[in-house]
């Protein structure tokens, strides 16, 4: 009798494959997956409530929270005040975390170049297209700035941005 593996089990597999070459790129930098995507995320959004930040990169409250500590404990995001709403905090990077970023798009390129060697460039692309079309029928989106009102610190870094959160 012949066992025939479903579809998503490929799906998942590659998926923590790739996952791990994320890992170990960024962990010179100290940084986990999640991490460097939250960051990546802020970025963008430009300063932001961690429930914000929580919402546009569909993690839970608690695991936002988690990565806040670690990520304001490492010097690499900031929080202050929300001159908009006083009992709240905003979350935006700090020089530390924006001069990170830089490497971690290296880490995230570098990846890329390992998908490449492993099933060329054209699957690769191919397969890029198709991750971010499942990703937006699922309901996934690249995370995008929430106020326009806020001041945008980090918007010299706009030009090198790439559709990374896929």
């Amino acid at each position: 009798m012949s066992r025939k593996e479903a579809n998503l089990h490929f799906l998942l597999h590659s998926a923590a494959l790739v996952e791990d070459a994320v890992r170990r790129e960024l962990r010179p930098l100290g940084l986990g997956p999640g991490q460097a995507r939250v960051l990546d995320a802020l970025d963008r959004m430009g300063p932001s409530s961690q429930v914000e930040l929580a919402e546009e990169c569909n993690i839970t409250a608690a695991s936002m929270s988690t990565m806040t500590m670690r990520l304001l404990a490492a010097g690499v995001i900031e929080r202050r005040q929300d001159p908009n709403e006083r009992r709240s905090n905003i979350l935006r990077l700090s020089d530390s975390g924006i001069r990170l970023l830089k490497d971690v798009r290296a880490a995230w390129h570098a990846v890329d170049g390992i998908v490449q060697q492993a099933v060329g460039a054209e699957k690769a692309a191919a397969l890029a297209d198709l991750a971010h079309d499942l990703r937006d029928a699922l309901g996934g989106r690249t995370p995008r700035a929430r106020r326009a009102k806020r001041e945008r610190p980090n918007a010299d870094i706009s030009s090198e941005r790439t559709d990374a959160l896929t």
